[in-house]
Formats: structure tokens, C-alpha cells, sequence
């Protein structure tokens, strides 16, 4: 990539930011949750499976298990029946346990602030160590990249990357990092409302001056 091109796509880059936090205003973390342990798990759940859907969810389990602690000595099968509408319910439910009992042992039962320690915990990737981080501690460590962000960055001529920690790397270098959540937060919502998988609105996009890819999806 040549500088005069990077220069380009970073310029591009954050006015579709300032024009995503105008359609956007009120944008923010879509799970339900209290704590930072709440947060994890919630987000944890929500692999290939909806936000609405993990917030029907989540309610009786964290009155069953409130914290680290009683997750890490749940009986696993009752976990596995409390979130099993998540889909994959059985590597989600031992994930989230085996991960709660390394908070408990390692921790001191406190989810970790650093990113390191959260990508020690089973079923922690990098997506759901950054929404944790953003959005329970305010630490910007990175872009949070799903489904929705990968399709829209892309489609946005922002990244021309299939894996999601390359496309993350690219984002970083376009984006101030003290938006890199606000970035991923705002993308999904336009994903969800405009710019959705099978058929794009882009007649109906206030992006699409800027977008490459507008009438072509």
C-alpha cells in the first residue's frame, strides 16, 4: 500500500466515523450485564447467536450463578440447560466454567484488565477480550471485529483482509484509538439497520458517497 493511499483511507476512514456517531448517537453495548464478569460471559454466549437472544438468557443464570465463584463450582449440565437456546450450549457452558474457575484460581475472582490474562481464558479470543475491556473498563486495546464489521470494513474498501485479527490490525491504523469500540459498536448497528449481509440499502445509506462497493453488493 502506498502512503498517498493510507493517507487516503485514513482521511475516508474518520469521516465515516464522525458521519457513523451523527446516525449513531446513542450506540453502545447491546448485552445486558452489571459486572465486568456479567459482561464476559454475556459476550461469551453471544457467539454466533444474537444479543436479543443472550439477554433472554442471561437473567436466570446470573441470579443461579452471580458471580466467578459459583460459576466455577456449577454443576455442569444445569449451566449447559440455562443457556442451552445459545446454540453450541455444551463448549459454551464449559468454556464459561473452566474460564470462571482460572478468574477464580488465577484472579483472585476479578475479571483481568490486561489483555494477555483475558486471552488466557478458555473460549476467550481476541474479539470478546476487547468488547471487555471497552466496554466494562474503558481500556481501548483494540477493534472488536464480528461478523458485521468484517463485511462493512471490507465493503468500505478499509481492509482488503479475510481474518478478523489482520482486519483489527488494519483498523487500528486508520482509526484514533480512543474510537476503536465506538468504531465496532456503530459499524454493527449500520450493518444490522442498512448495510445487512444479503441485500444493502444502499440507495438509503448516508455512507455511500464514501463506500467503493455502494450498488455493487
Amino acid at each position: 500500500m502506498t502512503n498517498r493511499k493510507k493517507i487516503g483511507d485514513r482521511k475516508r476512514a474518520l469521516e465515516l466515523l464522525v458521519r457513523l456517531k451523527r446516525l449513531y448517537p446513542d450506540a453502545g453495548c447491546t448485552l445486558a450485564y452489571q459486572t465486568p464478569l456479567q459482561l464476559l460471559v454475556a459476550t461469551m454466549l453471544s457467539a454466533q447467536c444474537t444479543d436479543e437472544r443472550v439477554n433472554q438468557v442471561t437473567p436466570a443464570l446470573f441470579r443461579r450463578f452471580p458471580d466467578a465463584f459459583s460459576l466455577a463450582t456449577a454443576d455442569l449440565e444445569e449451566v449447559q440447560t440455562l443457556v442451552r437456546s445459545t446454540g453450541f450450549y455444551r463448549n459454551k457452558a464449559r468454556n464459561i466454567k473452566e474460564a470462571s474457575r482460572l478468574i477464580v484460581e488465577k484472579f483472585g475472582g476479578e475479571v483481568p484488565k490486561r489483555m494477555e490474562e483475558l486471552l488466557e481464558l478458555p473460549g476467550v479470543a481476541r474479539k470478546t477480550a476487547n468488547v471487555v475491556l471497552a466496554n466494562a473498563y474503558g481500556i481501548n486495546m483494540g477493534v472488536t471485529v464480528d461478523t458485521h464489521v468484517r463485511r462493512l470494513s471490507r465493503r468500505l474498501g478499509l481492509t482488503e483482509q479475510e481474518n478478523p485479527i489482520r482486519i483489527e490490525r488494519d483498523l487500528m491504523q486508520l482509526l484514533p484509538q480512543a474510537d476503536w469500540e465506538n468504531w465496532s459498536i456503530r459499524l454493527i448497528y449500520h450493518g444490522r439497520a442498512i448495510c445487512t449481509a444479503r441485500k444493502p440499502a444502499c440507495y438509503d445509506c448516508e455512507l455511500s458517497d464514501l463506500c467503493p462497493s455502494a450498488g455493487k453488493c
